[in-house]
């Protein structure tokens, strides 16, 4: 990606808009499988670069996902390590803390996987948890949630401070679509898994979870490190807009590419391949 266009796209995620209109953004026109596949495959591309990039500089990298459930945020999670190395992109879905966790200081499960040099680190959810379920379902007490509004703010200033990069996402989706995600999941075999109790509670709750929005968003969105919004009722233009913005903020140039030259295979000197007794598997395809 050239720097006209990285500026580009820098100054087209700059425009404001309102989470009431994130419905209205995604009424477009349909794209085709063929052009999201195309453009996926663009950005897709240049990630790549970007791992080469971090490599190759020490780099560190934070993006967090937050939103609330059925938003959205595995599937671009999803398409961003698709076609990277895990040992540069490391998700992060933490399950709910232990008994013994829950003893110590209530962001040290997450301190302890920032990333290293060369890594970025993409939480599938990560220390908002305070700010919206367990706020929400009452899994914190009143005093721990203001602290943690309180707080956070520092507490990312301090990791920005000390060299990484944080970008903070936030997947809006309305609540219409909400409703007919989880309706699909339920009707779909091979979706049901992804609808927990916690999801049902979430959906009764609605505006429980969107009161705790607000304010979160209003006591977290720092010039250090601001939240950016996806609406992401079109699923297909959520994952490529949000990618697309991530690779216009982070300062990542091309690494020249030198082609390794293929040795030529070892000569058998009298191997030959056995029969293996061992169970094939049925050729069904």
């Amino acid at each position: 990606m050239g720097k006209a266009s990285k500026k580009k796209h820098a100054h087209d995620s700059e425009k404001s808009l309102p989470l009431s209109d994130a419905k209205a953004e995604s009424a477009k026109a349909k794209m085709s499988n063929k052009e999201y596949e195309k453009e996926m495959f663009k950005l897709q591309t240049e990630l790549v670069k970007l791992q080469e990039w971090v490599k190759a500089t020490g780099a560190r990298i934070v993006i967090l996902f937050e939103g609330r459930d059925a938003a959205g945020k595995g599937g671009t999670i999803k398409r961003i390590v698709e076609r990277v190395s895990p040992r540069v992109f490391r998700v992060v879905a933490l399950p709910a803390p232990t008994e013994r966790q829950k003893s110590q200081i209530y962001l040290q499960r997450y301190i302890e996987h920032l990333p290293a040099g060369g890594e970025i680190v993409i939480f599938d959810r990560s220390w908002y948890n305070r700010a919206g379920v367990e706020h929400v379902m009452g899994f914190c007490s009143k005093q721990d949630y203001t602290r943690f509004l309180k707080n956070c703010p520092s507490f990312e200033m301090s990791i920005v401070t000390d060299g990484i990069i944080l970008l903070k996402y936030w997947m809006e989706v309305s609540e219409h679509e909400q409703h007919k995600r989880f309706l699909a999941r339920i009707s779909d075999t091979s979706k049901r898994w992804k609808l927990s109790p916690m999801d049902l509670e979430s959906h009764r709750r609605w505006y429980d979870f969107s009161r705790a929005r607000d304010a979160m968003l209003a006591a977290t969105d720092i010039p250090q490190a601001p939240w950016y919004m996806v609406p992401s009722d079109d699923k297909k233009r959520a994952r490529l807009n949000c990618i697309s913005d991530i690779l216009s903020r982070i300062p990542y140039e091309e690494i020249p590419y030198k082609a390794p030259k293929l040795p030529p295979r070892q000569k058998p000197h009298g191997y030959k391949e056995p029969r293996l007794p061992h169970q094939q598997v049925a050729q069904r395809y």
